[in-house]
């Protein structure tokens, strides 16, 4: 039997409106199964570059979860919610629909696999969907399909990206924006997490935008500048369309006026705009060096009012193409927006880049996170004042995903509170 959840801490209401503001509630995915489907096989299909030793990955990330406790992060768990959320009927109905309308299992085995799923307990099912199910692990359903799928193959994928809870959803003030992640591996990680924000009885209520049937907007190429300020890197994640939908939602519900579509490179190891850049202070932000000084940002911004039925309807004007460091200070109003470098020379840069040395997660103005293999980055970050909470990240990392990656803050304190 699933535990009523008990109601959320009036003090620590959701939202955010800053990457710094003092971290109050987090999602965290802790690994699981999910990693332990991992084989060289199929690593590359799942987004992974290698197979993780996920004993040591959830010791790691235990110790990250306990460096947030100790700061006095509330720390939710995107299963707990989800076996949580499965209590109610409708939404486990919704959860399974979704699962198995894949083309490839065929009548026979989707009649079978439907009637397994809905038998499962709440703990159960959330196993089922996020650790998947090989053919080989079924007990029915046997026909056509069943005959020529080889014994190993998934029925139901894995999700090992779960780990990197920063995509499937990000929050903008009150409202929480559920993505639209762009890789099919990941493509049913933000449907889960919808499910989350709009069935479980913490979050029933809270305000939308976006979701996961609009253009493609990934959580790691969206960055809180400062209230109002939002940048979003266009790249191998997010296109163009999925920027422009995002900012005509964010404009139509009075959450930002101002929208920096950032262009990176559509690279592995650029996949966000967090991979290159990430925020420690009101006005100090960790950038890869190497691309710094490329970095181009287009500022958009609403044209007359918002006062309209449908966010299709508003006119946006798009500013030339100006510096990013340059963009943001002015959107953000400040002189500077300070740029701390990853590594001392190129070829550490690069290093220290590629074991995510710039995604950094802010616990309050000042106070990071960083992965402790890091040590250039983080001797250059305590240098400007930064306070570096270093966690080992040996296995975490074997996804291509830091700090920020692996955490979706829900809730942060207002800055200047």
């Amino acid at each position: 039997m699933v535990s009523t959840p008990a109601p959320a801490d009036p003090a620590r209401l959701h939202g955010a409106d800053s990457e710094v503001g003092r971290l109050q509630t987090v999602m965290l995915h802790r690994p699981g199964l999910e990693l332990k489907r991992l084989t060289p096989r199929n690593n590359d299909r799942l987004l992974f570059d290698g197979v993780p030793w996920v004993s040591r990955a959830q010791d790691e990330h235990d110790a990250f979860a306990a460096a947030l406790r100790e700061r006095d992060v509330e720390v939710l768990y995107l299963t707990e919610l989800l076996t949580e959320t499965f209590a109610e009927a409708e939404a486990r109905h919704e959860a399974i629909t979704k699962a198995l309308e894949s083309l490839h299992l065929g009548d026979t085995l989707r009649g079978y696999l439907t009637g397994l799923l809905h038998d499962a307990s709440p703990e159960e099912l959330t196993t089922y969907l996020t650790a998947g199910i090989r053919n080989d692990e079924v007990g029915g359903g046997f026909g056509l399909v069943t005959s020529l799928l080889d014994s190993h193959d998934f029925l139901i994928d894995p999700l090992p990206n779960l780990l990197f809870t920063r995509d499937s959803s990000v929050w903008v003030r009150d409202h929480v924006a559920v993505t639209s992640l762009a890789m099919p591996a990941r493509s049913r990680e933000t449907h889960l997490t919808e499910l989350i924000y709009t069935r479980h009885p913490r979050f029933v209520g809270t305000p939308q935008i976006h979701g996961w049937h609009h253009e493609h907007v990934e959580g790691g190429d969206v960055l809180l500048l400062a209230p109002g300020v939002i940048a979003v890197g266009v790249g191998e994640r997010t296109t163009p369309a999925g920027a422009e939908r995002l900012a005509r939602q964010v404009f139509h519900a009075g959450l930002a006026h101002t929208v920096l579509a950032v262009p990176i490179a559509q690279e592995r190891a650029t996949m966000h705009l967090d991979t290159v850049c990430t925020m420690v202070d009101v006005d100090k932000v960790v950038m890869y060096p190497n691309v710094a000084h490329q970095l181009q940002a287009w500022a958009v911004t609403l044209v007359g009012s918002a006062d309209t039925n449908d966010d299709t309807d508003l006119e946006l004007h798009v500013a030339d193409a100006e510096p990013f460091l340059v963009a943001a200070a002015k959107a953000m109003q400040i002189d500077t927006l300070h740029q701390i470098d990853t590594g001392l020379d190129p070829v550490t840069a690069e290093r220290e880049q590629w074991d995510d040395g710039n995604n950094t997660l802010a616990l309050a103005p000042r106070v990071a996170v960083a992965y402790e293999r890091n040590d250039e980055t983080n001797d250059r970050l305590e240098e400007s004042g930064i306070e570096v909470v270093k966690i080992a990240g040996s296995e975490l990392g074997s996804g291509r995903g830091g700090p920020r990656c692996m955490s979706c803050p829900i809730s942060r304190a207002p800055l200047g509170s």
